[in-house]
């Protein structure tokens, strides 16, 4: 079955740091953009960041820009999204998803996706 797994999620309190990873399963990576986004109660999905296929290009939204970080083992089939210092705001169900196009140039789109995966929680609270 081709899909993607996210994992990593949790409750952590203001000021602490989790590590999201989505890994592939019945596909390589390799080739893919992968973008994650998130949802949180009540509001609409929105794109956090992004990572091209051979990683040398990135995105942030300006809301995560500084405490997070993408990246990607190609090797492990596997994008990483470090989150640091984290705020209540940040409480959302984070999905990774993955597009296979021609560009070099990653970017937080909303739809298109060849790959969804099915979302992990992160919850910020004292």
């Amino acid at each position: 079955q081709l899909q993607l797994v996210e994992s990593g999620g949790g409750l952590v309190q203001p000021g602490g740091s989790l590590r999201l990873s989505c890994a592939a399963s019945g596909f390589t990576l390799d080739g893919y953009h992968i973008t994650w986004s998130r949802q949180a109660p009540g509001k609409e999905r929105e794109g956090v960041s992004c990572i091209s296929k051979f990683g040398g290009d990135t995105a942030y939204a300006d809301s995560v820009k500084g405490r997070f970080t993408i990246s990607r083992d190609n090797a492990k089939n596997t994008v990483y999204l470090q989150m640091n210092s984290l705020k209540p705001e940040d409480t959302a169900v984070y999905y990774c998803a993955a597009r296979r196009v021609p560009s070099l140039l990653c970017l937080m789109i909303s739809s298109g996706y060849d790959y969804w995966g099915q979302g992990t929680q992160v919850t910020v609270s004292s």
